[in-house]
């Protein structure tokens, strides 16, 4: 028997993504220092969470695929699959964004391109679930699975973006 294969988010994704929310939470702690309006701080605060929520979800998570389930461990919770029970296996494709769902009955999981070698993750998941349950989309997908960077050039511009904020809200020194 061998060990599950484990699939994580791509550190090319993580290291902006956390970068971003280490400047948040600086920008945050300058606006209170410097006694800031409070609707500015307020702002922040509410752009800091959602931030902080993608970067623990993310970093979390990961997906393990063994020889009978699939199991995916996200933040303080996991949810499993027996492999020989999916029923379905379907993509669903939006631009360069890809979502293949695994269904089993009522239980369902879902996986996206933001994994890191997601062909691997694909052909792993598909060379073990039964034949019938594959879409022919999915197995078309399965082929030529597309890679999606935008997420990491957003990541990447908020990063520059935040950069040049703290700058000017430290008076344009260092």
């Amino acid at each position: 028997m061998s060990a599950p294969q484990t699939f994580s988010i791509r550190k090319s994704f993580l290291i902006p993504l956390g970068l971003l929310l280490a400047q948040c939470a600086a920008l945050f702690a300058l606006c209170v220092a410097q006694e800031q309006p409070t609707a500015k701080i307020a702002i922040l605060g509410f752009i800091i969470f959602p931030v902080a929520v993608l970067f623990v979800e993310s970093a979390f998570r990961r997906t393990e695929v063994g020889a009978e389930e699939v199991t995916i461990f996200k933040f303080l919770r996991r949810k499993s699959l027996k492999l020989a029970e999916v029923t379905a296996a379907e993509t669903i494709m939006v631009r360069k964004r890809v979502f293949l769902t695994l269904c089993a009955g009522e239980e369902f999981l879902i996986l996206s391109n933001a994994y890191a070698d997601f062909p691997a993750l694909v052909t792993a998941l598909l060379s073990r679930v039964p034949a019938e349950a594959v879409s022919e989309e999915t197995r078309k997908m399965a082929e030529a699975p597309p890679s999606k960077s935008t997420d990491i050039v957003s990541c990447w511009l908020g990063v520059a973006l935040l950069a040049f904020i703290l700058y000017i809200q430290l008076g344009g020194r260092l």
